[in-house]
């Protein structure tokens, strides 16, 4: 893990300069992309808590 550490800090030290256009773009696609994601699971886990809760509570009344 230690070597990871170092490689990734030499090629940081080394590529510490101003963002290519191409560089910009892709980051900026990457952090919407990210953007988007998150809110997908966030619905994603209230839609599956919910479906969770219904299924619970007709398993309640089917028992009654």
């Amino acid at each position: 893990m230690g070597r990871w550490v170092n490689l990734f800090k030499s090629r940081q030290e080394a590529a510490e300069g101003p963002l290519s256009e191409t560089e910009r773009a892709e980051l900026t696609r990457l952090r919407k992309e990210n953007s988007e994601l998150k809110m997908d699971r966030a619905f994603l886990k209230k839609a599956s808590l919910f479906f969770a809760q219904e299924a619970s509570d007709t398993n309640e009344k089917r028992s009654r």
